[in-house]
């Protein structure tokens, strides 16, 4: 024990979600935590958890959680004794990890020259390679590359990739060599906003495989160990959006040989702390892919098969003890999933979402653990990640977990924004998907839906809710006559009218409240309908329409209502009662698909277009999007300059059609 230093203090260096999670077990552990944040995470959950908190006075991420020397003075300032970079951002820069050493504090991950060696892709390749694991065809792409000659000897297609970093940032597949350089020139910009490195190669891309990573833990007395794999196939714009562990395709045999790999290559090194060795399996046989010589986002699906809390570990590692367990202590525990829950729209791309959260609130159902960054009122920013919650399930089965799963997406609630959650609930259920066939093509190949369809029926219900809402509403806001009972009258009244849409769906309703406190409802041309409402006026409808008895969450925010039914959310407008005087859309306008700003643009007024020419490129999230040309046509007017913020929906472009 003599050479056992206790932690007292330790500093986040990230924000959100993995910043709460870290401290979380920190303060099971009795330790003091730090937060430090940028200027639009001021009032975000994660700030006020901590004990202490200290701002890096910027915006953006090259200005915050990326600047070395603004952490480092955050961290001196502090107090704190040792620092956690959590995962992204500064994680795997051995520089960092260097200069926290250098600083005098102890740094809860690998040490610098491992993060060096691993966590760089092509070091890494290097190593397994050495070590008889089979690898991808790969190439560095240097000033002295010659970009056609390299692809061609690759073979397409080709993954254009970052080699700092990872969650999907600074990769771009590309088919033939007609869009290798803009694919290169893209990678690398996107790769030094995210990681501050903008060094890419290519690799080999196969179209269908699975993405299977091998958990690793080491200690600084030699002892190291796998704690088995999680399958990380369903993914989107190359990000992982649903884990598991085990995967359903690895076999005792596989999962052997995938470990025993990983913890070669790894011992190799000296490893310790916590890592992830990551492999693409494919008919049976795998190839390593990259390794990530830090903590996981997907590591909580771990943590329940093996029953271990790894953040726990690595402090306890840091500190100087030794693993808390042996590789025969550990064995496999029924199944685990995690979906992430994020601010993005499925039907535009999965293009981040940002914007504020009106409710959230997670579901009780399911026995769920929800590890989030947001409450009510938090607001996912367009300067980075869209991630809102991570959603684990642990179940005895794979099936279970995934119907679990699915049904404690569908009971939660969170309104405001447009999310991922419904293709995550659709995904989950998908017969594909519970059959174990998730490869990383699954969303081209078997294109769950990715919206909730929508019912007239169920539109309809809700309306129902909202207008007994809005009618309790108004009369507790009521001025005179409070003591009346709502729905009395002299004389019989005309029906009240109320519209809404949703989803590109209408209801017209009609309705008169009843001496005895029922109302009755018109719905469309269709018959009446008797309703008893029991509870409503404070967010929380609970009604009998003929006979059944339902229940809403409902908030409103302008014209829009939020409603929560038993199926998840929908956002219902109330359409105003008359015409509401507005700007036709400009024919030919080319409008920002999400908050951002405009990295570059490509052409001038006048100029000459052909349908697919790139516009203009923006960048939401430490992710660029390309704007080009619908049609064939001349730039009316190019209505924004590089540097400009955009907010969703924005004129960017006017295109006329060439005579």
């Amino acid at each position: 024990m003599e050479n056992v230093k206790p932690i007292t203090s330790l500093l986040v260096a990230n924000r959100g979600e993995i910043a709460r999670r870290v401290m979380r077990t920190a303060r099971d552990m009795g330790i003091a935590t730090v937060a430090v944040y940028a200027d639009g995470d001021a009032e975000a959950p994660f700030v006020f958890e901590a004990d202490s908190a200290i701002a890096l006075k910027g915006r953006t991420s090259a200005e915050t959680y990326l600047d070395i020397d603004k952490v480092l003075y955050a961290c001196r300032r502090s107090g704190a004794d040792a620092v956690h970079p959590g995962y992204g951002f500064l994680s795997e820069n051995a520089g960092f990890a260097q200069a926290v050493i250098d600083a005098g504090f102890v740094w809860l991950g690998p040490t610098p020259e491992v993060i060096a060696s691993m966590g760089d892709k092509l070091s890494a390749k290097a190593l397994m390679q050495e070590a008889g694991v089979p690898t991808l065809p790969a190439i560095e792409i240097t000033e002295q590359t010659n970009l056609s000659e390299a692809a061609a000897e690759i073979g397409y297609p080709v993954l254009v990739k970052a080699s700092a970093g990872g969650g999907g940032r600074g990769m771009r597949i590309v088919e033939n060599e007609a869009g290798l350089n803009d694919a290169v020139e893209s990678a690398k910009r996107e790769a030094r906003s995210a990681f501050g490195d903008d060094t890419v190669f290519l690799e080999k891309w196969l179209d269908s495989s699975r993405h299977v990573e091998i958990q690793i833990i080491g200690d600084d007395q030699g002892n190291l160990v796998h704690c088995f794999e999680r399958e990380c196939s369903i993914q989107r714009r190359h990000q992982k959006i649903i884990e598991e562990a085990p995967s359903p395709a690895v076999t005792p045999e596989i999962r052997a040989a995938m470990g025993e790999a990983a913890v070669t290559a790894a011992k190799s090194l000296g490893y310790s702390s916590a890592g992830t060795v990551e492999f693409l399996l494919s008919d049976g046989e795998f190839y390593f892919l990259e390794v990530n010589a830090r903590l996981q986002v997907e590591h909580p699906i771990t943590e329940e098969i093996i029953g271990h809390d790894l953040v726990r570990e690595q402090i306890r590692i840091a500190e100087g003890e030794a693993l808390s367990f042996t590789q025969d202590d550990l064995e496999i525990s029924g199944h685990a999933i995690e979906a992430r829950l994020c601010a993005e729209d499925p039907e535009n791309d999965f293009l981040p979402a940002p914007g504020p959260i009106v409710v959230w609130e997670p579901s009780d159902k399911g026995g769920a653990r929800f590890d989030s960054g947001v409450e009510s009122g938090s607001v996912i920013a367009m300067e980075f990640d869209p991630m809102i919650a991570k959603v684990i399930v642990h179940a005895p089965t794979r099936r279970e977990a995934a119907a679990r799963l699915a049904r404690v997406l569908e009971t939660t609630r969170i309104q405001g924004l447009t999310t991922n959650r419904d293709f995550l609930v659709s995904t989950l259920r998908d017969p594909a998907f519970i059959a174990g066939d998730t490869t990383t093509d699954f969303i081209e190949r078997v294109g769950p839906s990715r919206t909730r369809k929508l019912t007239q029926a169920e539109l309809d219900e809700a309306a129902i809710a909202v207008v007994l809402e809005s009618q309790a509403r108004n009369r507790a806001a009521a001025k005179v006559m409070k003591t009346i009972r709502s729905g009395w009258r002299h004389t019989m009244l005309p029906f009240e009218i109320m519209n809404f849409q949703c989803q590109g769906l209408d209801t017209h309703l009609e309705y008169r409240s009843l001496r005895d406190g029922k109302f009755r409802f018109r719905v469309g041309d269709g018959d009446e309908i008797l309703v008893t409402p029991y509870a409503c006026g404070e967010g929380q409808v609970d009604i009998e329409i003929d006979g059944r008895r339902v229940g809403y969450a409902v908030n409103r925010v302008g014209m829009d209502w939020y409603v929560h039914g038993q199926k998840g959310d929908l956002q219902v407008t109330e359409m105003p009662r008359f015409p509401v005087p507005g700007a036709d859309e400009i024919a030919g306008g080319l409008v920002a698909p999400m908050p951002g700003a405009v990295l570059a643009t490509e052409v001038s007024d006048g100029d000459a277009v052909t349908k697919g020419d790139l516009l203009l490129i923006l960048e939401a999230m430490k992710m660029e999007h390309r704007i080009t040309a619908p049609m064939d046509g001349i730039v009316a007017k190019l209505h924004v300059s590089a540097g400009d913020q955009v907010s969703n929906g924005q004129l960017l472009v006017t295109l006329e059609e060439q005579n």
